[in-house]
């Protein structure tokens, strides 16, 4: 089994965060672990060749508390990423087709990010279908794994997200995104709340991260204040992961996913 090592010391130095075109990535692909943020069936309908199935669906379950969606903790992640030969300055491409993924493509960069990765992380922009509009190979089926040993360093970045606790006494502290569905924001949201669904955080046919100056306009129009840390909910933080890295691309101030979401909202205590 490849061991890992963890701890749980903030990092001062932001991730290494950013896009890479598909162009780009075919052109130097032995540089990068490609991660397929998709169901593992669409990954196995066709793939970027190499590239790993890393869906969130694999990644979370329901918690001691009866929340649902929970990410694993960080130790059981890095155990997972030193099987698939991942150490934390490994570079990492992930890719994923929002109709399918859910924004699981950029709830998978905000895991590397709040485990510490110190590795670049690009997020391929346009994903599967910029992938196929320059007609790039795609697999079929499983691939043979190629022989991976790593170990995993955690140093956990507390700032990207954001607990229960901390959103229920902010009074005000924060600016709180709901990005789930209007019929979900519709059933119940948190105090304080404004609604902006997640697929506004994309842009165009081949589901592009909004560029800054669109999401700044997106924001304002909302009459978010981006002046307070900016917090990202949706139901159990894939969506708002999403929302979150489209944030952090645009280079805006401070942000935090909500990763416990409305499931760890609805079941706090002292309700």
């Amino acid at each position: 089994m490849a061991a890992t090592a963890v701890c749980c010391s903030p990092v001062a130095m932001a991730a290494d965060l950013g896009l890479i075109d598909a162009a780009a990535l075919k052109g130097n692909h032995a540089k990068w672990v490609v991660l397929d943020a998709r169901p593992k069936a669409d990954w196995e309908a066709g793939h970027i060749p190499g590239a790993i199935p890393f869906s969130w669906e694999n990644y979370t379950r329901t918690d001691a508390k009866g929340v649902k969606y929970s990410s694993f903790p960080p130790q059981e992640v890095a155990v997972a990423l030193a099987w698939l030969g991942i150490d934390e300055k490994t570079p990492v491409v992930v890719y994923g087709d929002a109709d399918k993924s859910w924004g699981g493509e950029g709830y998978d960069v905000w895991l590397l990010s709040w485990l510490g990765h110190k590795g670049p992380i690009r997020l391929l922009n346009g994903g599967l279908q910029a992938w196929r509009g320059q007609n790039l190979p795609l697999v079929r089926g499983a691939e043979k794994p190629a022989a991976r040993k790593a170990r995993y360093r955690v140093s956990l970045k507390p700032q990207y997200q954001i607990s229960t606790e901390e959103v229920q006494n902010g009074k005000g502290a924060y600016a709180l995104v709901d990005v789930r569905s209007t019929f979900e924001w519709l059933k119940g949201r948190i105090p304080g709340a404004v609604h902006i669904p997640w697929e506004e955080f994309y842009t165009g046919k081949e589901r592009r991260p909004l560029p800054a100056a669109e999401l700044k306009k997106l924001l304002a129009k909302h009459g978010v204040d981006t002046s307070k840390p900016v917090v990202y909910y949706c139901l159990g933080g894939i969506r708002s992961g999403y929302a979150w890295t489209a944030h952090q691309l645009a280079g805006l101030p401070e942000a935090h996913n909500y990763k416990g979401g409305w499931a760890a909202w609805d079941k706090r205590s002292g309700q």
